[in-house]
């Protein structure tokens, strides 16, 4: 496998309950409400822990993220912002 070309090698499996989906959003979004209830809804039949974090409070995040909120995370890295897929974010986390 060390000598194999990344492109044919797979991402290491990350058990569930070591998994975690952070949803970046702000008071008042109503796409940041409807980004939610995907998390909630995913997260929840996959057994996966998550956490919402609200950008108005961390300086780091409002400079990072502000014109794409809501943001989510899976695992500390970027998996999608404004919209969240339903069928993507099971992917993500079951695969």
């Amino acid at each position: 496998m060390a000598g194999m070309s990344s492109l044919f090698r797979r991402k290491a499996a990350v058990p569930r309950e070591r998994r975690l989906v952070t949803l970046v959003r702000k008071p008042g979004c109503h796409l940041c409400d409807d980004a939610q209830a995907v998390v909630e809804k995913v997260c929840g039949e996959l057994g996966v822990p998550w956490e919402a974090k609200d950008i108005t409070q961390d300086r780091r995040l409002h400079d990072r993220y502000w014109e794409q909120i809501p943001v989510v995370l899976v695992d500390g890295e970027q998996h999608t912002f404004w919209r969240v897929d339903e069928g993507r974010l099971r992917r993500e986390l079951t695969e």
